[in-house]
C-alpha cells in the first residue's frame, strides 16, 4: 500500500507523489514528472547524501522534470527519510536497493545522480548493472576508499546529546548542537532530521544514529577495487568542489580505471556545492562548461578532460548569447552528439545537457553568509 498525492501545476501537467513504504525491500520516494506514457526522455533518479532526504530534493525535481519533459525520482536511501532501516548500511546493498527500485518501477534504462553518499551508490550501481544506467553524474565523491571528514563523527554525537536531553522545540535541539557545529545553516540542515516522538511528544532523529554511527567507516570505503575490473563505459561527468577535497586529482586514475569515458567538471565551491546559489538556477540563470585553459590529460592517464569555468573562452552550449529551446537533452548526451551550432558558431559537442544540469543541478554561484561558510537551502544534500 502508498498512499497517492498529485500536485498539478498549471499548463504543466506535473505531478508528484510520495509512497510510504511498508516493505523493508522498497524505498520511499518521490516522482515528478508526466506519466509514464507521456515522457519522452528517459527517467532520472537523484540519490542523497548523508543525513539527506529526497525533500531536499524537490525543488530540482520539479525544476527537472518541467524542462526535461521525464520522470524524476528522488528517493529517501535505506535510514534515511522515509525509507525502511536496516542494520546494514554500506555501498553494495545501497545499490542493491536502487537496482531493485529501477526493476520494481520497470524502468528500462535511468540517468542516475547523486551527491556524497548518493555519488558513491550511483557509482556502484553503474558498476553492478552497467545496463540499466544510461548516463552518470556523480557529484563530490570519487571511487576510492578515503577518510570522512571529522565532523560526521562529530554530527551524529550531537544528534545522539540532542536525544538524550529529550527536548521538544527545535531551538532547544539548536542550542544543544552549537557545541558540535558552529554554522547554524548546517545545523538547520542536519536537523530538518529531527521528528516528534508519539511516546513523550519529544524531538529525536528519524535516522538510526547507533547504525549510521557505526556505518561511518563503510561510508568512506567503495566496494569495488580496481583489480576487478568492472567498468561502466557510458557518459559520466564527475563534478567536484575545488574547495572540498573529496575529489582530488590523486583520485582521477581511478575514476578513468572505472568510468573510462569520464569528464570531470570543477565547480568553485566546497563540497555542498548543489545548495550553493538555489537563487541562479531558480531565476534560469544558466552556466557554461568551458575546457579548462591548462590541460591535465597527464593526470587523466586517458586523454581525460577537465571541464571547468571560464569567463576568456567563447560559451558552449545554451549559455551562448541567445536563447534557445533546450531540446537536446538526456539522448544527446548519451550519443554524446549535438546537431546545433549556437551563436559563436561553435557545435556544444554533446554537452548542452551537462550545461543545461549544471545550471539547474550545480549552481555554481555561491550565497555565503558572513564568515563564507555557503549558506545550506532547501537542496542541500
Amino acid at each position: 500500500m502508498f498512499s497517492l498525492r498529485t500536485v498539478t501545476s498549471a499548463g504543466r501537467g506535473l505531478r508528484a507523489f510520495s509512497t510510504a513504504r511498508k516493505m523493508q525491500a522498497e524505498l520511499a520516494y518521490q516522482v515528478f514528472g508526466p506519466e509514464n506514457g507521456e515522457a519522452v526522455r528517459k527517467p532520472i533518479l537523484i540519490l542523497h547524501g548523508l543525513f539527506g532526504s529526497k525533500q531536499n530534493n524537490r525543488s530540482i525535481g520539479k525544476a527537472l522534470a518541467r524542462d526535461l519533459k521525464c520522470q524524476i525520482f528522488a528517493l529517501d536511501l535505506r535510514n534515511h527519510g522515509q525509507s525502511f532501516h536496516a542494520p546494514e548500511h554500506n555501498y553494495s546493498v545501497m545499490a542493491e536497493d536502487v537496482q531493485e527500485f529501477i526493476d520494481q518501477q520497470k524502468l528500462d534504462k535511468c540517468v542516475l545522480i547523486g551527491h556524497s553518499m548518493g555519488a558513491k551508490a550511483a557509482m556502484a550501481v553503474a558498476l553492478r548493472s552497467p545496463e540499466r544506467v544510461s548516463a552518470l553524474i556523480p557529484v563530490d565523491n570519487a571511487p576510492v576508499n578515503a577518510a570522512l571528514k571529522s565532523d560526521f563523527p562529530k554530527y551524529v554525537r550531537g544528534m545522539q546529546k540532542v536525544e538524550a536531553e529529550k527536548v521538544s522545540k527545535q531551538s532547544d535541539a539548536s542550542k544543544i548542537f552549537e557545541d558540535y557545529e558552529e554554522s547554524l545553516p548546517i545545523r538547520q540542515f542536519l536537523l530538518t532530521n529531527l521528528i516528534r516522538s508519539e511516546e513523550d511528544n519529544t524531538l529525536k532523529f528519524r535516522v538510526p544514529l547507533s547504525v549510521i554511527g557505526r556505518s561511518l567507516d563503510n561510508m568512506a570505503d567503495f566496494p569495488f577495487k580496481e583489480s576487478d575490473n568492472l567498468q561502466y563505459t557510458g557518459p559520466t561527468l564527475f563534478v567536484r568542489g575545488t574547495k572540498s577535497g573529496y575529489v582530488s586529482d590523486d583520485t582521477v586514475p581511478a575514476i578513468k580505471k572505472f568510468f573510462p569515458n569520464a569528464k570531470i567538471a570543477d565547480v568553485e565551491a566546497g563540497h555542498w556545492l548543489i545548495s550553493e546559489n538555489p537563487e541562479a538556477f531558480r531565476q534560469g540563470k544558466t552556466f557554461c562548461l568551458e575546457p579548462t585553459m591548462e590541460s591535465r590529460a597527464n593526470d587523466m592517464n586517458s586523454g581525460g578532460e577537465v571541464l571547468g569555468m571560464s569567463g576568456n573562452e567563447s560559451p558552449i552550449g545554451p549559455c551562448c548569447g541567445h536563447s534557445i529551446e533546450i531540446h537536446i537533452l538526456i539522448d544527446s548526451f548519451i550519443d554524446n552528439t549535438c546537431h546545433s551550432r549556437h551563436s559563436s558558431g561553435r557545435s556544444c559537442k554533446g554537452w548542452c545537457l551537462v550545461d543545461f544540469l549544471w545550471s539547474h543541478v550545480l549552481s555554481v554561484g555561491r550565497l555565503t553568509d558572513n564568515s563564507g561558510m555557503s549558506i545550506y537551502r532547501e537542496m542541500c544534500v
